[in-house]
């Protein structure tokens, strides 16, 4: 079994003295050996982290000791490697960015759906389904008969709820994301907009794989996350997908079967739109990439040249996403 454990976790809490919180979370991660990232932000903390059990585990107990963090919950899962590059604690204005002022889940979130009630609660025929994802996250797997609001990043989930309910909003919305945090906060404005009810399933579609059993499970395909495993099947094992190292989108067995791939330089979605310049770029990394693996070491030069754009997340989020578009939210 492998020792590299991965937690994801996030808290909607107001803290008042972020740097210093950042300053305390940050030395306990860098002292625990883990790596991952780390959102702090005045509406609370968010993150995923990988490393041996006795640092994670230190980790989420510092976590746990701050103002208001004692019922902190995480989801766990196991790697084969280490599914990070590298340690980032940072301060953002969100920690999972909607871009709406006045949305405080602290304050007003929807009702927490469990795990082993969400296939009954999605049954009712008057049940409005959202996958609150983002359009590459959906094409690796969902919820048949949901909704894809097919966005590029949670920034434009407003908009488009705002466009979809102008001719009437639905008075039942059950919503679902990778760990909660984008749904939660989702209920949150839909709260605000006085939608009668609004449900988000608890813990996300991890907690969800990681409890129902397979032959109950309604999820079809697999859930992408924001690391190197680029996505997790049932009991939360390790997926067929990997990541185009050029865009950084998910890449199925079809996907590598197509004439548009090539590894660590292109895939079906992203072919034909990088320069020659930018090509030759990612053909030296690839082969910097195969000779490191040849000599059994790990090449970082792995992790995308294109820059990364915003910050948001949880192991769901668009903080802790690895780039794919440039003009990311």
């Amino acid at each position: 079994m492998s020792e590299i454990v991965v937690a994801s976790f996030y808290k909607f809490i107001a803290f008042e003295d972020t740097t210093s919180v950042k300053a305390l979370v940050e030395n306990a991660a860098i002292a625990a050996g883990v790596c991952g990232t780390i959102l702090i932000a005045r509406e609370g903390l968010n993150g995923s982290i990988a490393g041996a059990r006795i640092g994670v585990t230190t980790v989420l107990a510092t976590l746990q000791a701050l103002p208001g963090c004692a019922d902190l919950e995480h989801k766990e899962s196991l790697a084969e490697s280490q599914p990070f590059y590298r340690l980032k604690v940072r301060l953002k204005k969100e920690i999972v960015t909607m871009g709406v002022a006045d949305v405080d889940p602290a304050a007003m979130v929807g009702t927490y759906v469990e795990p082993s009630d969400w296939n009954a609660l999605t049954a009712d025929n008057d049940m409005v389904v959202i996958d609150t994802r983002n359009d590459y996250e959906v094409r690796v797997g969902t919820f048949p008969g949901s909704i894809d609001p097919k966005i590029g990043s949670f920034r434009e989930f407003p908009k488009w709820f705002e466009h979809f309910s102008k001719d009437g909003a639905p008075a039942k919305v059950a919503m679902f994301c990778t760990g909660g945090i984008r749904c939660e906060k989702a209920t949150s404005l839909l709260k605000s907009l006085n939608i009668p009810q609004v449900y988000h399933l608890k813990g996300g579609i991890l907690r969800y794989l990681e409890v129902v059993p397979e032959d109950e499970s309604l999820w079809r395909g697999e859930c992408f996350v924001f690391d190197q495993r680029a996505a997790l099947a049932a009991g939360l094992q390790q997926g067929s997908h990997e990541l185009c190292y050029a865009c950084r989108n998910p890449v199925s067995a079809a996907d590598k079967a197509s004439e548009k791939y090539e590894a660590g330089i292109s895939c079906p979605h992203c072919h034909g739109q990088y320069s020659d310049e930018r090509l030759a770029a990612f053909r030296e990394r690839q082969r910097q990439i195969e000779l490191a693996k040849r000599r059994g070491e790990r090449h970082l030069g792995a992790k995308p040249l294109s820059r990364a754009t915003d910050n948001s997340t949880d192991a769901d989020s668009d903080a802790l996403r690895l780039p794919i578009r440039v003009n990311h939210g």
